[in-house]
């Protein structure tokens, strides 16, 4: 199983995320990782990210990053 983050802005349009990620082996590791990364990643042009296993995205909607900032 391979967990990868998709980088967005909030028009759902890709774009390159400021600190490359790895395919993570568990959901905990990639949750842990965006949560140490979230900022540099908003400071970089990311708004939000989907969580993907195995090519299914996991959660019902996009997390903004601007949550997190406000939060």
């Amino acid at each position: 199983m391979a967990w990868v983050w998709r980088f967005e802005k909030t028009d759902g349009t890709e774009v390159p995320p400021a600190v490359e990620p790895e395919e993570f082996t568990t959901q905990g590791d990639a949750e842990s990782w965006i949560g140490e990364e979230w900022q540099a990643l908003l400071d970089g042009g990311v708004d939000q990210v989907r969580l993907f296993e195995d090519g299914k995205e996991i959660y019902p909607a996009p997390m903004s990053l601007h949550a997190a900032a406000e939060g």
